[in-house]
């Protein structure tokens, strides 16, 4: 049974898998900008704009609100999914910049950054992607994009 919640999500998990999503939230939420919420998002641990800043919703599914970042374990990796980086192209280079800056290797799709442990991540990077769109901004640069479409 899929997890409601993100204390469920985190129970099913191994504790060794538990460590590492956890590592992760808490930078997540260390850098995560005011007005985003945190819960359980197409299946995994997401932070989105709540309806009430935000009523028009995913336009994919207007019933949920705006997406912001998701986090999950899958089979063989962890994975960050960035909505941002793949809406916004100057912070897909910002992150891309400072992501090479670390040395380490990036495994990443559109938005989707895998990882096998939390080390695999350049820590800063990672969180000033969190921390670089206000909930404001974030819809303006949403907005935009789904205007172009």
């Amino acid at each position: 049974m899929p997890a409601k919640t993100v204390a469920e999500y985190l129970e099913a998990l191994s504790p060794e898998d538990r460590a590492v999503i956890s590592k992760v939230r808490a930078l997540v939420n260390k850098r995560l900008p005011k007005g985003y919420e945190e819960g359980i998002q197409y299946g995994m641990i997401g932070w989105f704009v709540p309806k009430s800043l935000y009523e028009k919703g995913y336009h994919s599914n207007p019933k949920e609100p705006l997406p912001y970042l998701g986090l999950a374990r899958q089979k063989a990796y962890f994975a960050l999914h960035f909505i941002t980086l793949y809406v916004v192209p100057e912070e897909l280079e910002r992150f891309t910049k400072t992501w090479n800056k670390s040395g380490k290797k990036l495994d990443m799709g559109k938005g989707c950054l895998r990882f096998k442990k939390f080390d695999d991540l350049a820590t800063d990077a990672v969180g000033d992607a969190v921390a670089a769109l206000p909930v404001k901004k974030w819809v303006a640069a949403y907005e935009s994009k789904i205007k172009k479409k």
